[in-house]
């Protein structure tokens, strides 16, 4: 006889780890900017900032995280491209002169 799992399986939270849920539920709870951030990212997460960000940039290029939460991941990527963009910018103008 075959059994049968009767509970719900999520492929999208299963193909997501569970730490990397947990930062992108940190950052949908906290999108603030600043001192208070690093800390709130130390004290709930247990990783500096810098790790932090590392781990996030990966999580939000992942199809996975896309499908987990479509809003989220796609305001974290206009608000990294923006970011890129405004480094560029700045690296041209110096360049330039």
């Amino acid at each position: 006889m075959i059994s049968v799992d009767s509970s719900p399986v999520n492929p999208v939270e299963d193909s997501l780890g569970e730490f990397e849920l947990r930062v992108l539920e940190f950052e949908r709870r906290n999108p603030q900017t600043g001192g208070t951030k690093a800390d709130a990212v130390r004290t709930q997460l247990g990783i500096s900032a810098a790790r932090y960000y590392q781990v996030l940039n990966l999580v939000i290029d992942s199809p996975a995280a896309l499908a987990y939460d479509p809003m989220l991941i796609r305001r974290l990527l206009r608000i990294r491209e923006s970011r890129m963009k405004a480094r560029f910018a700045i690296r041209t103008k110096v360049s330039a002169n």
